[in-house]
């Protein structure tokens, strides 16, 4: 974690109440637009959106399962795809996962895992790379929050949550109906009515699920 990619978190995210987990803090933007503007422009054209800023709707519904159900990961090796803000890896530790691993492109996004880490008093290993052409690891569970966005990251992490699934890592995922989720491959495990950020969401509440998937599909490929 590079000091300049966290006085940057610092700088324009404050830390503040997950509003549907609110036992967990995060670094969070209080005026979307204006940073998403600063992290696709001047700041640096070639960096990923903000993603890392703000509590999404999927990740929220996700780390509230874990919270409210701490079994799923209590004692177990945990990877977080595409962590984002590191909300539902933060969600892990706090429920007693044995490891969390956060995995996110975006070195911004890397820090401010680590930031929201250690303003919850928790252990994650924040990690910077692309992992979705390999493997989970030693991962014996893998989350991800509100990943089903576009076709082409649609694709890749299907197939990395399969690969996951038929090596005995269960995928769980936070979905607020994102277009490209395949749902045929999934089985509905929980629904809430998070509340999100209109500024990007154009609504107040999204109605999110969470989604276990199902290794082993006839046709599937891994």
């Amino acid at each position: 974690m590079s000091e300049l990619s966290s006085t940057f978190v610092r700088l324009h995210a404050r830390l503040a109440p997950v509003p549907f987990v609110p036992e967990v803090r995060l670094h969070q933007a209080d005026e979307p637009i204006g940073l998403w503007e600063l992290t696709e422009g001047e700041f640096s054209s070639d960096r990923p959106p903000p993603f890392w800023a703000f509590a999404w709707a999927g990740g929220q519904a996700l780390a509230r399962h874990v919270t409210d159900h701490p079994e799923l990961v209590a004692g177990r090796r945990v990877l977080d795809l595409a962590s984002g803000s590191g909300l539902v890896a933060i969600a892990a530790a706090r429920a007693g996962a044995a490891s969390v691993r956060a995995v996110e492109v975006d070195e911004l996004a890397v820090a401010a895992v680590a930031l929201n880490a250690e303003a919850n008093g928790v252990r994650v290993d924040a990690e910077f790379g692309d992992i979705l052409d390999g493997d989970a690891g030693d991962a014996e569970v893998v989350l991800a929050g509100d990943v089903f966005y576009s076709e082409a990251m649609a694709r890749r992490v299907l197939r990395f949550l399969l690969r996951a699934a038929r090596a005995g890592a269960p995928a769980l995922v936070g979905d607020p109906g994102r277009a490209f989720l395949p749902r045929d491959r999934f089985d509905e495990v929980a629904a809430y009515d998070v509340p999100v950020p209109e500024a990007l969401e154009s609504v107040r509440v999204k109605r999110t699920t969470v989604w276990r998937l199902r290794a082993g599909l006839p046709g599937a490929s891994g």
